[in-house]
């Protein structure tokens, strides 16, 4: 039995009958862009007559004291690439689309476009190109840097935000990335830290970049936590940062610091034959995975009797 065609279906098929070639869908002229383009004005259409409370041409709006004044013209970036839009307008001017707001020149997602290529160390110069290849959208340099620039403000913004007084538990960490930085892409180190709150969620404290690590750049960075709110923490957890453990009791005496359990079962299988690394790591775990004390001192016990002799 075959299954009946539902109205949009049809409607597709409809649309996609004159389609030969992907161009003809996708392309800088294609049906997308027109689809977009005839989407975008009709709920600029019906947003004008909620804000107006009649239709067009409706009986309702005579005498009503504003009424419909003609459209005005503008071109707005999209995914699709740019799109040339009618905005209609009304006589008092009180009109105030959502959709494409007054002086808006982006439709949404199209930012997040320049970010991504942005995020993978593409230039101004190759964000632009590539735009222009996929979407058709002739993009100025200048637009480019106002998109990343705007992203950066937000960036400070968060770096910058007040953070909670007290964190149990704070984990710090490096990862690697690949950053441009007026020359050629290179892999930077990016210190992180990362906070349980006290309802035991997880937390992004903040990101530094430094060309070096040492008490001196760990000391700034715990001074300004402190400064955005940070007054205590019971553990610290670290990877063998260099000077971390210093800077740390400087500004939090009283803060314990030991390693991550990670790189504690990696030091620890050093010195373990490779035959006994998964029976080892089983018995480790039982250890630092126990509920409580008296568990992880009986898990120690059977480790030891297990594992001394060896």
């Amino acid at each position: 039995m075959t299954r009946k065609k539902s109205k949009q279906d049809t409607l597709i098929d409809e649309l996609l009958e004159d389609c030969q070639d992907p161009k003809d869908i996708l392309g800088k002229n294609g049906l997308l862009k027109q689809l977009t383009k005839r989407l975008v004005e009709r709920t600029l259409e019906a947003e004008l007559s909620g804000h107006l409370g009649y239709e067009p041409h409706a009986i309702k709006g005579r005498g009503s004291g504003n009424n419909r004044n003609g459209k005005g013209h503008k071109t707005v970036q999209s995914d699709t690439g740019a799109l040339e839009i009618e905005v209609p307008r009304d006589r008092n001017g009180s009109f105030e689309p959502q959709l494409v707001k007054k002086r808006q020149r982006r439709l949404e997602g199209f930012d997040d476009k320049v970010i991504a290529l942005y995020a993978r160390g593409l230039s101004t110069r190759d964000i632009q190109g590539q735009l222009e290849e996929l979407y058709g959208a002739e993009v100025s340099p200048t637009l480019i840097s106002n998109v990343t620039n705007a992203v950066m403000e937000d960036v400070r913004a968060w770096q910058s935000r007040p953070l909670s007084a007290v964190y149990p538990i704070l984990y710090f960490d490096a990862l690697f990335v690949k950053s441009r930085q007026e020359g050629p892409v290179k892999n930077k180190a990016v210190y992180l830290a990362l906070g349980i709150n006290l309802e035991g969620e997880k937390e992004l404290l903040g990101l530094w970049i430094a060309a070096t690590e040492g008490s001196k750049f760990w000391l700034s960075v715990f001074n300004e936590l402190k400064s955005r709110g940070l007054q205590d923490c019971f553990i610290a957890c670290v990877d063998g940062l260099k000077g971390l453990p210093e800077a740390i009791e400087t500004v939090f005496p009283h803060t314990q610091v030991q390693l991550c359990i990670v790189h504690k079962l990696r030091n620890s299988f050093k010195y373990v034959a490779w035959k006994d690394r998964k029976a080892v790591a089983k018995d480790l775990r039982a250890v630092y995975g126990a509920v409580t004390l008296a568990e992880a001192e009986e898990a120690l016990e059977r480790f030891s009797e297990n594992w001394d002799a060896k």
